[in-house]
């Protein structure tokens, strides 16, 4: 007989795969996304399974809120009537299932090649003591302060990426002739 923490985790995991797989599968992409959000919901609820409230909160906060808010900023980019129109990317389900089926035999391979690490420094005691927010807080701006601080030039290197991409240039020319004249080479007169 299962118990409810067995029954939940259960329900949490058939619903994570079947949400992402649904997410990948549907044409829309309003639905991909507001599928992608119910699993993000989820996850959160794996984590509140494992006493991670901490990472619950953050998964609903960052993910289901400002990366989703993201995304869909994204698909109201694009033209959501041509989109649903257009083929997909693989012409045949055989080769498509071919591949899907090579991955999944890495996937497993990779997982049962998986074995435990060390144990932490961490006690369960001690994480109990000083809360898991805490712990999380000490390991990662003590041991982990130079991956924490590359991770955040990264970020801070695609956001200035994005700002000049965006950026419209206020010298570039506006009309067809100075479009043609810029091909062309000929300089334009201020």
């Amino acid at each position: 007989m299962l118990t409810l923490p067995q029954f939940f985790f259960i329900y949490f995991a058939l619903a994570i795969i079947f949400l992402a797989g649904m997410a990948v599968n549907v044409r829309n992409p309003v639905h991909s996304v507001l599928l992608v959000l119910a699993m993000f919901f989820h996850m959160a609820g794996v984590y509140l399974m494992l006493n991670a409230e901490f990472l619950a909160a953050v998964q609903v906060i960052v993910y289901a809120g400002a990366v989703l808010v993201l995304y869909l900023f994204v698909v109201f980019l694009v033209n959501i009537k041509e989109e649903i129109r257009l083929k997909r990317f693989i012409g045949s389900y055989t080769t498509g299932r071919v591949i899907t089926i090579g991955m999944l035999a890495t996937l497993l391979a990779a997982a049962w090649s998986f074995k435990l690490g060390p144990a932490g420094t961490w006690s369960i005691e001690a994480v109990r003591e000083i809360t898991h927010t805490r712990a999380l807080g000490i390991e990662m701006f003590s041991h982990y302060m130079l991956p924490f601080e590359i991770a955040g030039v990264i970020l801070l290197v695609a956001v200035v990426g994005g700002m000049a991409l965006a950026k419209k240039d206020r010298n570039r020319a506006t009309t067809t002739e100075e479009r043609r004249a810029l091909m062309r080479g000929e300089e334009l007169g201020e």
